[in-house]
Order: structure tokens, then C-alpha cells, then sequence
């Protein structure tokens, strides 16, 4: 075998907060019927990839169930395999700590590079491309790299290059830094250099971006070079940037094309019956996914499979989940509503001028977005804010919640 790929899929997300408290971040829905790892998966696939361990460890009974046998990628064929690799003995305490406690899964595959990948981010790659790169250099090790707002450097590993593209120096999330080429959190590895280095760096917590690349780049003359990529990419970890890029998938013209033939994005999809719009509905510049049923107004929003929106009702500027049911004469402004919601009539959610940001997560919740915990329920006649944290456990004594609360 020449290329094994290890796709880090345990991440709990902590960032998405009440969206990742029954999930994986990789198992978060998106763009309508999609999952956050549809795209990893496919890019491998479309890149002739067929030999995959999926790493997981938190909550991962619904990416365990989305995944299956791997067929919506091709992955059940006599020459693919795609295997499930859960921690066993011990917890996954790192990235690289995962792929170490799975060294002997590799080592039984004895492939001649291993590629590493997160599971958690979006956009389109030919991994060929890289590996090509990668035999090029002769490298022992390529990274994929990707230039980044300079006040976001503190979200990423952050690199320098010399002409060549090599990589002459590293750091983990610094403060500041003189480069913006960030690491991309894609790994491509000769095996031997792999097996060395995860033995050499002696720590319980390793971690690529913290110990073993700082380890090969400062104390190794190892050739570690970075493989400049283009694209779209982004990594949807915060609320902002979750409900961003969903929008922006329902847009006119859009970085990441879902429609485009060439390069798919496949995904495990429900047997539902087609989008079902009413005769007074109005849907804008919207993703409808299959077995909805809109009666009312649906603009600049993304609609995810099986939801229900009642007569006379908006939703504007909002993500809606799986099988979420939303009442007659409703409101939803810049919220977030979790997998089977239920909003009753006449309900108002993302309500006023008010953007006080979330008292408990001001970190998290600035912006204006509401965010609704799966399986909520909200009862007739309530008003919500901006910023505010509903919790599937709260009972509403209070017909009318403030911005910036979290209620549970």
C-alpha cells in the first residue's frame, strides 16, 4: 500500500457549545443535508484514496451511524476499507497521542506514507496533489498550509518558509507573529519518519502542532516542507463561523461550489420525499433540503432535511436542523435551531435591537446569533433575544427571555 489516511474525527468542538453536547464536531450537520466530515471523506475518495481509519473518541454514536460501512463514499468495495478506531485501554489525551495509540493498526497496513487529516473542516483538496508535491521534495514530511487574517494567527499553527518551501520555522497559536501561512492540520508522513518521531517525543498529552512539529523543524534535519494551498477552507469551531459559512453556501455565487459535478460532496442521505413549498410560501436565496414542507417565508437561510415551517411564519438569516418544527405566524431572525426543535405559534426568536452579548459565554455568543439546544421546546407566545443559550431542559416559567441569557 502506498497511502494510509488517518482522519482525526474525536474532537468534541467545545467552542460550538450547546451544539456539540450530543455530538462530535465532525458529526455536525451543515449546509443542509451534509455533515462537517462528508467533505474530509469525499475529497478522499475523489483523490483515489481508499485505505481510512477514522479516529473517534467523544460522543460517537451519531458519526458512527452516519459513517457506516463508508458506501455514500465508496468505501464498501472489495479494494477500499474504512476502519473505526475508538480509544481502547486509554483516552486519546492529544492528535498525535491518537495516532500513537494506533501505531500498530498503521504498522499492520505498512503503507510508505501515512496522511493525517482533521475531520472538522471545509473545503475541497486533491490529496494527490499534495503527495506529489510531496515525492518532489523528497520530503520526510509536507504540511498543508494556508495564508490566514493576520489577527487570527493565534487560531493556527503559524510557519516561515525560504524560497524553496521549506519550513524554516513553527509556532503553536502564538500571540503575533511576522508570518500568516498557517497549518491546515494536514500531515503528510513517510512512515519510518512517523513511527520515529512518535516514539522519540516523550509526552502523555503529544500533540502535532505543539510537540512534534516544533520537535522536527528546531531540534531534526529532517525535510519538512509546506504544500501551499489555494482553496476554500475553513474551519467552522465557533458560532459565528459555523452560521457564516452555512450562509454563504446558500449565496449566489459561492467560494465552495456544492453543485459543482466534478468534485462531489457525498453524504449518507435520508429516504424523505421531495421539498414540498405552499402556494403562499416564499423561499430567497435559501438551501431547502429534501422533506421539508415551507408554508411561509424562508429567506437567506438554510433548511435542513425533514423541517416544517408554518403559515405566515419568517425565517430569515438562520439555520434550521434536521426535523425541526416550527409553528404558524412565527420569527426567526439569526438563530440557530438544533435537530427537532419544536417553536409554537406566534413564537419570536432573535427578537429586537438588543445585542447584549451571552452573559455566561460572552466569548461565544456576541454577534447576535440564538442558539437552541436539540430537541427544545418552545411554547406559544414566547419572545426570545439575540445572544441567548436555550437549553432543551428549561420549561419556560417566563414568556419573554432578555438578550444575553442562557437558560436551562
Amino acid at each position: 500500500m502506498e497511502v494510509l489516511t488517518l482522519i482525526l474525527a474525536g474532537g468534541k468542538g467545545s467552542r460550538l457549545d450547546i451544539l456539540s453536547e450530543r455530538r462530535s464536531k465532525p458529526a455536525m450537520p451543515f449546509a443542509g443535508k451534509f455533515r462537517i466530515i462528508d467533505f474530509c471523506l469525499s475529497n478522499c475518495t475523489q483523490s483515489n484514496l481508499f485505505d481510512i481509519g477514522i479516529l473517534t473518541q467523544y460522543l460517537p454514536l451519531s458519526l458512527n451511524e452516519h459513517i457506516g460501512s463508508g458506501k455514500a463514499w465508496d468505501l464498501d468495495r472489495r479494494d477500499s476499507s474504512i476502519t473505526l478506531l475508538q480509544p481502547h485501554n486509554y483516552w486519546y489525551l492529544g492528535t498525535a497521542d491518537a495516532v500513537l495509540k494506533n501505531l500498530e493498526f498503521i504498522q499492520r497496513r505498512n503503507p510508505k506514507y501515512v496522511l493525517i487529516l482533521s475531520g472538522d473542516h471545509i473545503y475541497k483538496m486533491d490529496y494527490r496533489k499534495l503527495i506529489q508535491k510531496h515525492k518532489e521534495k523528497n520530503a520526510s514530511l509536507t504540511i498543508a498550509t494556508q495564508p490566514v487574517d493576520p489577527k487570527d494567527v493565534s487560531r493556527f499553527g503559524i510557519m516561515s518558509i525560504n524560497e524553496n518551501d521549506e519550513i524554516i520555522a513553527f509556532e503553536e497559536k502564538p500571540e503575533t507573529s511576522k508570518s500568516n501561512l498557517a497549518s491546515m492540520g494536514i500531515y503528510l508522513f513517510n512512515l519510518e519518519l512517523l513511527e520515529k518521531v512518535l516514539l522519540a517525543v516523550d509526552r502523555d498529552d503529544l500533540d502535532f502542532g505543539k510537540h512534534i512539529i516544533p520537535h522536527l523543524i528546531d531540534t531534526t534535519s529532517e525535510e519538512v516542507f509546506a504544500y501551499q494551498f489555494d482553496g476554500y477552507w475553513v474551519d467552522v469551531g465557533t458560532y459565528d463561523a459555523y452560521w457564516e459559512t452555512n450562509l454563504q453556501m446558500a449565496q449566489d455565487f459561492t467560494k465552495l461550489d456544492l453543485h459543482d459535478p466534478t468534485w462531489k460532496v457525498f453524504t449518507k442521505s435520508e429516504d424523505l420525499p421531495p421539498v414540498k413549498i405552499g402556494k403562499n410560501a416564499v423561499v430567497q436565496t435559501s438551501l431547502v433540503s429534501n422533506g421539508s414542507v415551507i408554508e411561509g417565508t424562508v429567506i437567506n437561510s438554510v433548511i435542513s432535511p425533514g423541517v416544517r415551517i408554518g403559515a405566515g411564519t419568517v425565517v430569515k438569516d438562520s439555520v434550521i436542523l434536521n426535523n425541526a418544527i416550527i409553528g404558524e405566524n412565527a420569527y426567526i431572525d439569526k438563530c440557530i435551531l438544533d435537530k427537532r426543535v419544536v417553536v409554537g405559534h406566534e413564537a419570536r426568536l432573535g427578537h429586537g435591537n438588543d445585542y447584549t452579548p451571552n452573559k455566561e459565554k460572552p466569548d461565544l455568543l456576541s454577534s447576535g446569533i440564538t442558539v437552541v439546544e436539540k430537541r427544545a421546546q418552545i411554547p406559544e407566545g414566547v419572545i426570545i433575544g439575540r445572544n441567548v443559550r436555550v437549553f432543551s431542559t428549561y420549561t419556560f416559567p417566563n414568556k419573554v427571555i432578555a438578550s444575553g441569557e442562557t437558560v436551562r
